[in-house]
């Protein structure tokens, strides 16, 4: 069984993806056994005014919402956005919140980010970061949006002792003080998915020096192909403990999800 808290619906501008809607999304869980994801618009990372998407979304899973857990997209600079992440929540029934600054045109070391993790903290949302999207390797010309950093993050972080985040697509993370520090760590979740389990061993690294509580399984659909993450928890040596942790129980208890 798996809970996966990095899944998107929509289309992606520079490139086709195979699966665009909410059906599809489902078909592509049941086929990987993935019981419940959390999810966010695409569409919200391009829109001019991101809660269109997060207004999309909000009709398009209707009656999905035992298997889907909605997360809004919120730009900080865009006037409204506060009215907007009450809508989200009070209306939508969204019960996290992700931000996209490489994206939105602004930093995580600015006022707009401490401003809005604080105002979702306040709410009790988490606060998902994707240090990535699209690798860059293979991005469109005009897709110049960098990665987040580690430094970026572990910023944020400190500056606003009173949230709980979610790192997605995380990487070079396993001797930063994200994991290390243990009064930063205790209210940080690390995505999995592009870590290994075998070769450089980063996430039996991170399970050791960090415990594998703070761990949680995501696959990146629509932009991936969930395959991968399923493989690095099947292939790696731990406890069934430990994989179920990982699988599920980790992320439903800091969503409070029933799985």
């Amino acid at each position: 069984m798996y809970l996966d808290v990095n899944a998107w619906v929509g289309r992606w501008p520079f490139r086709p993806v195979p699966i665009t809607t909410v059906s599809g999304l489902l078909k592509q869980m049941d086929r990987h056994g993935i019981e419940k994801a959390v999810v966010s618009s695409l569409h919200a990372v391009f829109y001019r005014n991101s809660q269109a998407g997060n207004e999309e979304l909000f009709e398009e899973t209707k009656r999905h919402r035992d298997r889907l857990i909605l997360h809004a997209t919120i730009n900080p600079t865009y006037e409204g956005w506060r009215e907007d992440l009450k809508v989200c929540q009070e209306d939508f029934g969204m019960s996290g919140l992700r931000l996209i600054p490489q994206y939105h045109n602004y930093r995580l070391s600015g006022g707009e980010a401490r401003e809005v993790v604080n105002v979702a903290a306040g709410l009790g949302m988490p606060v998902a970061l994707p240090m990535r999207l699209e690798d860059r390797r293979q991005r469109h010309w005009l897709d110049l949006a960098p990665d987040l950093s580690a430094g970026e993050i572990e910023g944020l972080v400190r500056a606003c002792p009173e949230a709980t985040f979610f790192i997605l697509e995380g990487i070079g993370l396993e001797n930063s003080a994200l994991v290390r520090d243990p009064k930063l760590r205790e209210r940080v979740y690390i995505e999995i998915s592009r870590f290994t389990s075998v070769l450089q061993e980063n996430i039996p690294h991170m399970i050791e020096t960090m415990g594998p509580d703070r761990l949680v399984f995501g696959t990146g659909m629509v932009l991936k192909t969930p395959t991968p993450a399923i493989l690095k928890v099947e292939v790696l040596k731990a406890s069934k403990k430990v994989k179920e942790a990982i699988s599920y129980r980790n992320a439903a208890r800091a969503l409070k999800v029933k799985m």
